[in-house]
């Protein structure tokens, strides 16, 4: 896209920024439901942005547009800040610090420039702010080594509780909270990856405990379902099921649609952890039922930054399939999952394509099972992923054949001296 054609510059000068938007995404050939899809928001709502006008616009929803077509933020109104001196990250571990530190800051300027003035306590600008620094560093980790990001972001966790200490009013306590609450699950997040287990449930015990504190019911139950999730993947079906119900109690019956669908899916993995392929076909079509509605409810609520859509939900199922070995679950989710196959999340992605090998391997194709499988630790070991080289040893201990093929002894000597 030429973003000094004159059409573009035109509408950014009269302040159309839907204009702006609307061009943007016709010459990335990307249609209004594919852009509401990413945004999280519904077709007719991308259409009425487009159409907007000079008007004001939600200035959260045309970031998300923004960053999913690249536009330049200033051109959509935005802060344009530019990360001057960061080009490279080869030197030691506090210039790596520093840098992810000041990338977050990046990250979040555009959104921050979109909040309203605050004239309350300051406390109310000070959770936001820390807020978005960890939605900063969460988008960060589908492109980041876990390792390099776990001090910037333990370190803004300690940030987040000193502030928290100071305060004097227990409204901003419990805001601040909240904010420290998501900071520790993320310290969760990125110990699993690295494959330690053990601070990540301490850590994502510690989110739970904190959303507590925060008297945040619908960030208590996120926390909860995450904590879930761990235990699912980890094969803990019963203690993954325990906790998806009592994230749904937390709840109560009017969860959002969001929620409503991510548990599901949460579930599914559980019981597919258990063997138990109808109980999970019925916690994912449970989760197709509640995606439908997603779109209906936006913006989706904090905490959710990422957008959950119904192509998560096939990955979910491709996922299950893999744990279960039910080879057709995998290759029949295999397209409406491609929105997440090809994500950028390059982390992500790896565990998928290692969920599809394990569908190869459940068909009887070793080729391909060990060629993606090759593929993906590749990516495990670009970004020293534990989770992910763990998955691929697990796949390869399921063949057991003295004699391997090529493909297979391809793979051993890649995982072979790998110390993460």
């Amino acid at each position: 896209m030429n973003w000094s054609a004159q059409a573009i510059r035109d509408a950014s000068r009269a302040g159309d920024y839907g204009r702006v938007v609307n061009l943007a995404r016709t010459a990335a050939g990307v249609s209004q439901k594919q852009l509401g899809e990413a945004c999280g928001i519904s077709q007719s709502a991308v259409s009425r942005m487009e159409s907007h006008g000079t008007a004001t616009y939600n200035m959260t929803l045309l970031a998300r547009a923004a960053t999913h077509l690249h536009i330049p933020p200033r051109l959509v109104g935005l802060a344009d800040h530019t990360a001057a001196h960061a080009t490279h990250v080869d030197g030691t571990e506090v210039e790596r610090r520093n840098f992810l530190a000041g990338a977050a800051a990046v990250a979040t300027a555009p959104a921050l420039a979109a909040l309203p003035a605050h004239h309350g306590h300051s406390g109310d600008g000070q959770a936001a702010t820390l807020r978005l620094a960890t939605s900063a560093f969460r988008r960060m980790d589908g492109s980041t080594p876990s390792r390099h990001l776990t001090e910037p972001v333990l370190a803004h966790l300690r940030l987040t509780q000193t502030i928290a200490s100071e305060t004097e009013h227990e409204d901003q306590r419990a805001r601040l909270a909240a904010v420290g609450s998501e900071a520790a699950s993320l310290a969760g997040w990125l110990a699993w990856d690295m494959g330690d287990y053990g601070s990540a449930r301490t850590w994502y015990g510690n989110a739970i405990k904190t959303a507590r504190r925060a008297a945040d019911p619908l960030l208590a139950a996120y926390q909860l379902g995450s904590l879930a999730q761990f235990e699912a993947h980890a094969g803990n079906a019963a203690q993954g099921l325990d906790l998806v119900r009592a994230a749904r109690r937390q709840l109560g019956d009017g969860r959002p649609a969001i929620a409503e669908a991510w548990l599901c899916t949460v579930e599914a993995l559980a019981h597919a952890a258990a063997g138990d392929s109808g109980a999970a076909d019925t916690a994912l079509a449970g989760a197709e039922r509640s995606a439908e509605r997603i779109a209906i409810e936006e913006p989706p609520p904090w905490p959710w930054v990422f957008t959950f859509s119904e192509s998560k939900v096939a990955a979910c199922r491709l996922s299950c399939g893999a744990r279960l070995g039910l080879p057709n679950w995998v290759f029949g989710a295999q397209d409406a999952a491609g929105a997440v196959l090809s994500s950028r999340h390059d982390k992500q992605r790896a565990l998928l394509i290692l969920d599809v090998a394990s569908g190869h391997m459940a068909a009887g194709r070793l080729d391909g099972a060990f060629a993606l499988a090759t593929r993906a630790v590749e990516t495990g070991l670009r970004y020293r992923s534990g989770r992910i080289v763990e998955r691929a040893r697990a796949l390869r201990r399921a063949y057991t054949s003295a004699t391997p093929p090529k493909v297979v002894r391809d793979l051993d000597e890649r995982l072979h001296g790998v110390y993460l």
